[in-house]
């Protein structure tokens, strides 16, 4: 069965208050049907060159020790520099602080902040006051009662990330290969489009979409060929079946958003 959300990666998009030349990079590529893409935990320029190549519209570069995709703040001000307007660069932290932050911002010039720990409302909300940018926070899912923090952070953050919530004792809150129930997402009123992590690769992101209505997904193990190294023929995979489905053909290194 097709893929036939209408503009659910273009909304999803063009919601988000970033500045030129980066919003009309961003609209040009921007898929007219399904969803958008993240790749997130690039970490070298062959695996990011490919994940731009196939067209991913954001791309996500971990800051987080623990992590097997933490990134050197030069690693990733490199990897920015050649993303330039091509994806919205994504920094993900988990509880990170106000000094973390700044020297994060400072090194690399993200695009969006992505917030994956335990940061409570009122940190998101000075987060996005102290650098002005559009934040993303992530929710971690298990039940429907993990679903009423939505009404907390609804209005605050710009975006909201659902994943799996991770088992009791893990090291990383996300990147587990974890899915969760999305039939949990049914009819969940938002007044912003979101976007879905956990669990996913090429065989299952189509039917995720579909289930949830996602307007974004999120892929960090789907594509690696071992934790922490990515697959440019899996970052493929993904993103050509979720194309595919929605009847879109693959948006190249081609266009004009360089």
């Amino acid at each position: 069965m097709p893929l036939r959300q209408s503009d659910t990666g273009a909304a999803f998009i063009a919601g988000l208050a970033f500045p030129e030349p980066l919003r009309g990079a961003l609209a040009r590529r921007a898929p007219p049907r399904g969803p958008a893409i993240k790749i997130c935990g690039l970490s070298t320029p062959s695996t990011l060159a490919s994940a731009l190549d196939e067209g991913a519209n954001f791309v996500g570069f971990v800051f987080f020790p623990k992590s097997p995709r933490h990134l050197s703040l030069e690693t990733a001000a490199h990897l920015a520099l050649i993303t330039g307007t091509r994806a919205v660069k994504v920094a993900l932290t988990v509880d990170a602080d106000d000094a973390a932050l700044d020297a994060i911002v400072a090194g690399m010039g993200p695009d969006m902040l992505q917030l994956h720990g335990h940061e409570l409302p009122a940190r998101v909300a000075d987060v996005k006051a102290r650098f002005g940018l559009p934040v993303m926070k992530a929710i971690g899912v298990s039940s429907r009662d993990d679903l009423a923090a939505v009404g907390r952070y609804a209005g605050i953050a710009d975006r909201l990330l659902f994943d799996a919530k991770p088992p009791a004792g893990a090291d990383l809150p996300g990147g587990n290969g974890l899915a969760f129930d999305w039939d949990l997402l049914k009819n969940l009123q938002l007044d912003a489009p979101f976007m879905l992590s956990g669990g996913l690769d090429a065989r299952n992101v189509v039917e995720a979409a579909r289930r949830t209505g996602a307007g974004a997904v999120d892929v960090s193990s789907g594509v690696e060929s071992v934790p922490g190294q990515k697959d440019p023929a899996r970052i493929a995979a993904f993103v050509r079946a979720l194309r595919s489905a929605a009847g879109v053909e693959t948006l190249g290194s081609d266009d004009a958003t360089r």
